[in-house]
């Protein structure tokens, strides 16, 4: 049975499209996914985004062990910062992709992807051999983003503090719209600036939260925005999605996250695959394109061919660019078709369709 954020009565009031993601109902949609992106892109865009997880890691070891399982180097973290992170599996195939958040040098938290709460709470336990505690709040910490340009003014009317001066992948904790202990993180998915405000639950009312930020968006033009438009905004950035275009079978030097795989670190899950392959070299490598031909949508699984026509690759994640007006997508290639400005064709409903390589993001920001 599917579960519900505590935005989802809200969600149904407004007449969104719900759909199942990742065991959860979500709205796909209010208005339309295109309505919804150049909010974002122009204005701003309201997303629940509660389906994520969250979780808590405290004791005198929780670095230690943070920096066994993630590739980024979490000791670069400083209280009230927050970095992108992943975890490997010992071959170097990704477990996920996350976020590493540091409150003090004893405590931190963990932000996973939906669809892999259980596995990485799971994958994260079972490497736990440090004096170390995991709290699992996934299912108390709500989470709403605003994002877009207006986003940082319609945030401002309902907080204590000035949002301009949390800068970006820098949180602060405090009162929003009266409801107390909010995470207001600078952070997002979406290429625009904005905030991902993480709620307890237990403390607050995120609906609370979520009209009173409907309400101070009112003359700014803040719309409610969907999965849909969240999928098409983050693939415009070329921004990566767990599932799609990094999985168990890509490995960050191939995923284009070499530069956050801290291989002089120290030891940990996967270096040692990762350090063999970085000496090798990569044999395929994650690319964009945009093609050439109007109206013609790449889509995931379609193949990538040369231009001879021999196939050499897949298409990972695919959509019509809202702002281009052009498919736009990312897939895997050799390595040596992976540099910018290649010529390569993408097969849609059986027709070669000419594209080029680019490297994200597709739009200028």
């Amino acid at each position: 049975m599917s579960k519900q954020t505590p935005l989802f009565e809200k969600h149904k009031d407004l007449n969104a499209k719900i759909v199942d993601f990742s065991g959860f109902e979500m709205p796909i949609q209010y208005k339309g996914i295109r309505e919804e992106h150049m909010a974002v892109r122009e204005r701003a865009g309201l997303f629940d985004v509660s389906h994520m997880g969250e979780f808590f890691i405290s004791g005198p070891e929780a670095l230690d062990l943070i920096q066994h399982v993630t590739i980024n180097d979490a000791s670069r973290l400083r209280p009230g910062k927050a970095q992108y992170s992943a975890m490997c599996y010992e071959n170097g195939g990704i477990v996920d992709d996350l976020l590493v958040y540091c409150f003090d040098e004893n405590s931190y938290m963990l932000v996973v992807n939906a669809a892999n709460i259980d596995k990485d709470r799971e994958w994260i336990h079972s490497h736990n051999n440090f004096d170390a505690k995991l709290d699992d709040r996934s299912e108390t910490t709500a989470l709403l983003a605003i994002q877009g340009p207006s986003s940082i003014d319609i945030l401002s009317k309902i907080v204590d503090e000035d949002p301009s001066g949390i800068g970006f992948y820098n949180f602060e904790q405090g009162k929003v719209a009266g409801q107390k202990e909010v995470i207001i993180s600078a952070t997002g998915y979406t290429g625009e600036k904005g905030f991902e405000l993480y709620i307890d639950t237990r403390l607050s009312d995120p609906v609370q939260i979520w009209d009173a930020l409907m309400d101070a968006g009112k003359g700014a033009g803040l719309e409610p925005a969907g999965l849909g438009a969240r999928d098409t905004l983050r693939l415009e950035m070329g921004l990566a999605l767990y599932g799609n275009d990094i999985t168990e079978k890509t490995t960050p030097l191939e995923g284009r996250l070499g530069w956050l795989t801290k291989l002089d670190k120290g030891p940990f899950i996967g270096s040692e695959a990762l350090k063999k392959q970085k000496e090798k070299g990569v044999e395929r490598r994650l690319t964009g394109f945009i093609v050439q031909e109007s109206r013609l949508i790449p889509r995931k699984d379609y193949p990538i061919c040369d231009s001879g026509g021999d196939r050499i690759g897949i298409v990972t994640s695919g959509t019509q660019s809202i702002v281009l007006g052009k498919g736009i997508g990312m897939g895997y290639v050799p390595a040596e078709t992976a540099a910018e400005g290649e010529q390569i064709q993408i097969s849609i409903r059986k027709k070669m369709v000419s594209a080029i390589t680019k490297k994200p993001p597709f739009i200028d920001k």
